[in-house]
Parts: structure tokens; C-alpha cells; sequence
């Protein structure tokens, strides 16, 4: 959009129509944060969507993943990092927010039943080590 301007009333001409978009502008914006639920839909609208409808951006994740972003930096930097100064517990932040993208319902499971599966070999071998009854041993 190339406006000359020629003389003084063109100047005058192209101010008035700056203002006029000005508050033109100022209005919508007005209007796009009038009420909680405008300010929740602007706050969600930042979030892309994938063209199933579906959020890929922080929503995407299950409740594990979203666990993992808030828990992991906190309990880090609560215990392991206590005394360490501001870099340090930003740069754990940091990584463990990058971590949370590994963390999902079906790793958790998965490590769950790995731990769970070794605690049943270690039951089995006690129960196999048991001295029989007199009417087994027979």
C-alpha cells in the first residue's frame, strides 16, 4: 500500500485516516478482552491445532506428561539442587520440561510393570526355598 502524499492536505488526509484506524483498532482489542471467557479463548487460540482438531501443543500430552512438567523440576530443585543458585535450577527446568515429552501414560506403565515383575521373581524364589510339610515330604 503506497500512499504519496503531494502536498499539505494529503499530510492532513492520511493522519485523520491513521486515527480513525487507530481507534478502530483499539476497539477490537477492547472487545476481544471484555470478559473471562474472551480472555480464556485468546489465551487457548496461542496453542496451535493439528488439522484433526486435536491441540499439539502443551494440552496434547496425558496427565503423566503434564505431572512430569510441573513435579519434576519442583522435586529436583526441592531435594538433589536445594543449595544450588538461580542458573542451575533454571537449567533443570529447562531439561526437565524437555524430559516431560519422553513421559507418558504407556513409560509409566511400563516401568511400572518392570518393577512390579521383579519384586514377583524375588516372592517366587522365598516360596521356593520353604521347607515342606511332613505329608508332602512323604
Amino acid at each position: 500500500m503506497d500512499i504519496s502524499i503531494n502536498n499539505a492536505s494529503d499530510l492532513r488526509a492520511e493522519i485523520t485516516r491513521l486515527k480513525m484506524l487507530k481507534e478502530e483498532q483499539g476497539l477490537a482489542l477492547q472487545a476481544r478482552f471484555t470478559g473471562p471467557s474472551a480472555i480464556f479463548h485468546t489465551i487457548i487460540s496461542i496453542f496451535p491445532k493439528s488439522p484433526d482438531g486435536k491441540n499439539t501443543g502443551i494440552f496434547s500430552q496425558d496427565m503423566f506428561g503434564l505431572l512430569s512438567r510441573v513435579l519434576l523440576p519442583l522435586t529436583l530443585n526441592k531435594t538433589i539442587f536445594r543449595n544450588s543458585n538461580f542458573i542451575i535450577k533454571t537449567l533443570v527446568g529447562f531439561l526437565s520440561q524437555k524430559a516431560s515429552h519422553f513421559v507418558s501414560e504407556d513409560s509409566v506403565t511400563g516401568l511400572w510393570g518392570k518393577v512390579k515383575h521383579l519384586f514377583d521373581k524375588k516372592k517366587d524364589k522365598n516360596t521356593d526355598n520353604r521347607i515342606p510339610f511332613e505329608s508332602e515330604a512323604s
